[in-house]
């Protein structure tokens, strides 16, 4: 019996770090869609390159920096089972190796979501750059502290599939980068007011969103790491409803101030609604999802017009989906975390808690986000000045990162022969 449970939960996991792993394509999408064409050759190529260094990085050293032991430092950081082996532990419920891939898979994403801050005009090499400080330096410290047994572990921080982990380290980083980038040319005018640079194919964007949103059953059921019981399927539900939730909500809020249902609204709602169940996902009852992903639908629009409005150019909305989402979400435990599911930290405020779970929880926003900002603007900062800036220039962004930083297009029908780059159009975008 033991072993078949071994085999079964090996095997619930290697599916959902599938699922998981198939959540970039989702992202290549996205962040495609949501951008002009003339740079979509690049955002694909780029987005599967940077998994790549992600993953030998992850191997090299990410792993062990999470999950191993730190000895006297345990508390902040891991420094064993660097160059992960594949060795298997005694007693163990589910087989090393597939759960090395399915965190591989986590470091991808974070990384993933980074980088939607600088989407149409980074220079390729400080996105190489950019992935190997980010898997070692950015992303390990804050998994350890939540994941691997550190400090905030110790306090009872709820955070089930990566809120704060994952979501929110993300945003962060790409926060740090849209400050140091500034916005893209033509996003504002001299008055501060902003136009829409729209992105150039928003079948891909929905697209996009199914994948993320079927990858996300990987994402957060396969978080139970377990088969017994069947725990990932009520998971899975909570998943679905936050997610469906945050849909509606954003559509409506969307028809109600703006006169139209916008359907990228209706997208990121979506997104928004699945990022804010990650953290909440096994701690709270579906009724408590569903409004977990309302309140993340509404919220994401507001967070977007608030961005906007202090010219702050995020292409994907990466710190509105992922940033003001990923927040509330992790908060939401504090509020809504059952006593009967609360197997991490203590119930939420409304099921008798009192106040002290939501105090580990912004205690746990405050510094991983800090500490992700921070870090990523430092980093970041020094690459500006030792690779003499990090965006290219104007000219090469006005012509497409696929023609400037690859010497092709990713749609060469439509562009190589209808781009002509005239002096008026140096203040605006072409395509």
């Amino acid at each position: 019996m033991e072993e078949t449970l071994y085999l079964m939960n090996s095997l619930w996991i290697m599916i959902s770090a599938i699922l998981v792993i198939l959540m970039i394509g989702g992202f290549i999408l996205l962040e495609t869609g949501s951008t002009r064409m003339k740079n979509a050759g690049h955002i694909a190529g780029k987005t599967i390159l940077t998994f790549g260094i992600s993953s030998i990085v992850f191997w090299a050293v990410g792993y062990g920096l999470i999950f191993g032991d730190g000895g006297g430092l345990s508390k902040f950081i891991g420094l064993s089972d660097f160059f992960y082996s594949g060795a298997e532990a005694e007693g163990a419920a589910y087989n090393g190796s597939v759960f090395f891939v399915f965190q591989t898979a986590f470091a991808g994403i974070a990384m993933t979501i980074a980088f939607g801050g600088f989407a149409e005009r980074a220079k390729m090499g400080v996105y190489l750059v950019f992935a190997v400080l980010f898997a070692v330096l950015v992303y390990p410290p804050i998994a350890h502290w939540i994941w691997g047994g550190g400090w905030l572990a110790e306090h009872g921080k709820q955070d089930f599939a990566g809120s704060t982990v994952v979501h929110l380290t993300g945003a962060m980083a790409a926060l740090a980068a849209t400050i140091l980038l500034k916005p893209r040319i033509g996003k504002f005018n001299k008055d501060g007011s902003a136009n829409n640079l729209y992105g150039h194919n928003q079948v891909y964007t929905a697209l996009s969103v199914l994948l993320l949103w079927v990858g996300w059953f990987g994402f957060n059921a396969g978080s139970t790491v377990a088969v017994d019981a069947g725990f990932f399927g009520f998971v899975a539900l909570n998943t679905n409803l936050a997610a469906a939730a945050g849909t509606v909500a954003a559509m409506m809020i969307s028809w109600m101030v703006l006169g139209k249902a916008d359907v990228s609204m209706m997208l990121n709602g979506a997104l928004a609604g699945l990022v804010a169940i990650t953290a909440s996902c096994a701690f709270v009852d579906t009724w408590g999802a569903l409004v977990i992903g309302f309140v993340a639908g509404i919220l994401v629009f507001y967070s977007i017009r608030f961005f906007e409005a202090r010219k702050i150019d995020d292409p994907i909305y990466a710190l509105s989906v992922h940033g003001a989402a990923g927040i509330w979400g992790t908060l939401s435990t504090g509020f809504f975390a059952t006593t009967e599911l609360a197997s991490v930290g203590k119930p939420g405020l409304f099921y008798g808690g009192g106040f002290e779970q939501l105090g580990v929880q912004a205690l746990g926003v405050a510094v991983c986000g800090a500490f992700a900002f921070i870090v990523s603007y430092i980093l970041l900062y020094i690459m500006k000045s030792v690779m003499g800036g990090l965006r290219v220039t104007e000219e090469e962004e006005i012509m497409g990162l696929d023609i400037s930083e690859h010497g092709v297009y990713g749609y060469p029908e439509q562009l190589k022969s209808d781009t002509v780059i005239t002096p008026s159009e140096k203040s605006t975008s072409i395509v």
